[in-house]
């Protein structure tokens, strides 16, 4: 049974809960806040703890993996380290920040025995799969418009707290940096690269825009459009709505409260729709509903509600990267590296009103 260390125990907390479900042993726990570590260690109490990741890298630690699930845009350091030391990396978005930490990362990643894993939850989830799946059958035809939301309806003073504070990690970025959740799907379902980024805000008003547009052209010519972070009307499927137009049809999740939120629409009109017998003529439409998930571990079978079937996959996922040879990263280190870098051009569009700036093509980096 594979042991891992946890840097960042608030997203960390509850992704380390879904470790030890799923097989994972946590040994080490590290945080820079004392109140965090003391609560954390109640849950695994035979966990060591420290506030410096960096000792998690001495001989001694004992990991033969580690969840980065610190500040947003301090993972690639930590990456790059425990990747040399040969630990299996899961980490948390974003990659990176710049081209030149995302070089290094993708360099470090293929040159280590160890994997590098993203741990990039909204691609695994049930629509986003049913999706994918409908995709990959050839049902509506080749992606042609993608569109993604990933929002947080959350009260203007709830904002402010997350977003004011220059010390926070939050108050730092751009707005356009937080781009995985509603972008690597879109890269995942397609099997295509970011080429471009336009970013608008959706507030021109505002200093620093609380919602962004990102206009991004893909590298089999498709175009897809994001929308992030804090906007009215929240999807209830972990607040991510997602929809391919085809050269055939259209696929989404369904724009409704509950469970049905996570179910996917189907529509073929009639010059692309199925006819099987006489009165079928005219438009296709159905609702899919996505399978329960259940993963088999040593200990049993864990039934996985729908909010969590995303974290579950990716970490029963990189369970598999520690244990099992031959096991590849769900999401490995180029297609993280270029998500989290559409974020990074994205702001240089924001603050060129709009205009269009490349992104690097990762998946041809020497």
């Amino acid at each position: 049974m594979a042991a891992i260390g946890v840097v960042g125990l608030v997203r960390g907390l509850y992704v380390a809960r879904w470790c030890a479900r799923l097989g994972i042993r946590v040994t080490a726990l590290c945080d820079t806040d004392q109140g965090r570590l003391t609560a954390a260690v109640r849950e695994f109490p035979g966990a060591r703890t420290t506030s410096q990741w960096r000792h998690l890298l001495a001989p001694g630690a004992g990991i033969d993996g580690v969840l980065l699930a610190h500040d947003f845009d301090r993972h690639a350091e930590a990456a790059i380290a425990f990747l040399d030391r040969g630990v299996h990396v899961l980490s948390e978005t974003a990659a990176c920040t710049t081209e030149r930490e995302g070089r290094a990362l993708v360099a470090a990643a293929e040159r280590s025995r160890a994997s590098y894993s993203f741990a990039e939850n909204y691609v695994t989830h049930a629509h986003v799969r049913a999706i994918g799946k409908l995709v990959r059958d050839g049902v509506i035809g080749a992606p042609q418009l993608i569109e993604s939301d990933y929002v947080h309806a959350a009260s203007p003073e709830d904002v402010a707290a997350l977003i004011g504070d220059p010390a926070h990690w939050r108050g730092r970025i751009s707005s356009t940096a937080y781009c995985t959740h509603a972008l690597s799907p879109v890269l995942d379902v397609t099997g295509a690269w970011p080429v471009e980024v336009s970013a608008f805000p959706v507030n021109a008003r505002q200093e620093r825009p609380e919602a962004v547009v990102l206009m991004v052209r893909l590298s089999d010519g498709g175009l897809a459009l994001t929308r992030q972070t804090f906007l009215q009307g929240e999807p209830d499927s972990h607040w991510h709505w997602f929809s391919v137009r085809g050269s055939r049809g259209l696929a989404e999740s369904v724009r409704t409260a509950g469970e049905r939120s996570w179910h996917v629409r189907v529509r073929r009109d009639a010059w692309a729709a199925p006819r099987t017998g006489p009165g079928q003529e005219g438009a296709h439409e159905e609702e899919l509903v996505p399978p329960a998930l259940r993963i088999e571990t040593a200990a049993g079978a864990v039934e996985v509600p729908r909010h969590d079937e995303g974290t579950a996959r990716v970490v029963d996922a990189f369970r598999a990267c520690m244990e099992e040879d031959g096991a590849v990263p769900r999401i490995g280190v180029r297609p993280a590296v270029a998500a989290s870098l559409v974020g990074t051009a994205a702001a240089v569009s924001l603050r060129e009103r709009g205009r269009a700036v490349a992104v690097p093509d990762v998946q041809f980096w020497k």
